[in-house]
């Protein structure tokens, strides 16, 4: 009978996991299988000719790469940045408060918002970057979201500003879990504060360091409204990532079969970098 109440407490919610994640999942692998069908062409089945096509397509590698570098670019700054905030806001500063406030304060904006508000700064000539710049270097107006060798750095910055703030709460709360007789024992044998972050504080973050990892990893990969506004991939596909070109695909040139090939090797791809970090940090975690 205990069993039967068990599984009748995990139906909610292994409902709405199949629902919603592996039901998805299953149907879009399906599809990948088959043509785009019409109203006068029915769909066929094609097998493996879609993923032939996509090893073919340019645009694919170009925005394949773009996702590289913006997983390369965003994921360790991003986190190097929210534990260095964690640690500066997790001592006993004047406003304390207000530095954590106002360091989480972008991850609430909304994402249309940022990315309007990172577009007035990126503006030619009147933006607030080349504004700067022409005071203070007397450089001359760029046009940063149109050049394809800086648009892509332009929106690193951008999302690194916004997640940031998200990943430092979670440092914030490891830290503030952490027993104080550590620090108290170290400070009495006289380590320093360098040698007691490296050889204790960071060690005992490890867990927060992968969950924050995998979040990192699965938000690079998933963005598709700052580009929208920004750049929408432009120029010359030169900012456009994996899950925006899965949504051009979708919903401009209306080829559903080959947005769900796209997903399928986007799903891949996720699940061998997480079975990746899991493989080569898990070792070095140590659950208290």
């Amino acid at each position: 009978m205990k069993h039967v109440y068990g599984w009748l407490l995990l139906t909610p919610a292994a409902i709405l996991l199949v629902g919603f994640t592996h039901y998805p999942a299953a149907a879009t692998l399906f599809d990948s299988l088959f043509s785009t069908g019409t109203v006068v062409r029915p769909s066929r089945f094609v097998g493996i000719g879609n993923y032939a096509a996509l090893a073919d397509d340019p645009i694919f590698w170009q925005v394949l790469g773009n996702n590289f570098w913006f997983a390369l670019g965003t994921i360790p700054t991003s986190m190097t940045i929210a534990m260095l905030m964690a640690i500066w806001v997790n001592d006993r500063l004047p406003a304390r408060a207000l530095a954590r406030m106002a360091y989480f304060t972008p991850t609430v904006l909304p994402m249309i918002a940022v990315a309007n508000l990172w577009l007035f700064f990126y503006t030619p000539q009147i933006g607030l970057l080349d504004q700067i710049n022409a005071a203070l270097f007397n450089a001359p107006s760029h046009n940063w979201l149109g050049d394809p060798r800086t648009v892509l750095a332009c929106t690193m910055v951008m999302v690194i500003w916004k997640e940031a703030g998200f990943f430092m709460i979670f440092y914030l709360a490891a830290l503030q879990s952490l027993p104080p007789e550590l620090e108290e024992a170290a400070r009495m044998d006289g380590a320093s504060r360098w040698y007691f972050f490296r050889r204790v504080t960071f060690p005992l973050l490890m867990p927060t360091t992968l969950f924050v990892l995998v979040n990192a990893t699965i938000n690079s990969f998933k963005l598709v409204d700052h580009l929208f506004i920004l750049t929408k991939g432009g120029p010359d596909n030169a900012s456009s990532l994996l899950l925006y070109y899965i949504y051009q695909v979708a919903f401009s040139f209306f080829d559903t079969a080959y947005a769900s090939t796209l997903t399928v090797v986007l799903l891949l791809l996720l699940a061998g970098l997480a079975l990746v970090q899991f493989q080569l940090i898990e070792r070095r975690v140590h659950y208290r």
